[in-house]
């Protein structure tokens, strides 16, 4: 069974930086696609960011230009930098992982068919 871990999330003001991570136990993330998403208060939950099995990136609008997705194999841990963070940034971050190796063909910063999310970790930006 996958288990995801997220951590890394606190409370910034605006143009801050902080790191996501999330370790991963069940499933070698090297083998899989592996991405990050947001949800804020009343919002429908977001893709950001992806990562293929192969380390091809995808970014979401949002994120491109700003977040930065990466992995460490060998701790088997996934990582999201977000740089110049804005109010609108506050949200719910969770990581998930995919059963497939692939990103998703239909929709940016997203893998083909999600199924393992972990709890999330809670961002705050502030003025």
């Amino acid at each position: 069974q996958v288990h995801l871990v997220e951590s890394g999330g606190g409370s910034v003001q605006a143009g801050g930086s902080l790191r996501l991570s999330c370790e991963v136990s069940g499933v070698m993330i090297s083998s899989k696609c592996m991405g990050w998403f947001r949800q804020a208060p009343g919002k429908q939950r977001e893709g950001l960011a992806a990562i293929d099995r192969d380390g091809t990136t995808s970014y979401a609008d949002s994120a491109k230009g700003r977040f930065s997705i990466s992995r460490d194999n060998a701790k088997n841990t996934l990582y999201l930098q977000m740089n110049s963070l804005q109010p609108e940034d506050t949200a719910m971050y969770v990581c998930a992982a995919s059963p497939w190796p692939q990103l998703s063909e239909v929709v940016v910063g997203n893998c083909l068919g999600i199924d393992s999310w972990g709890q999330g970790t809670q961002v705050n930006v502030s003025l």
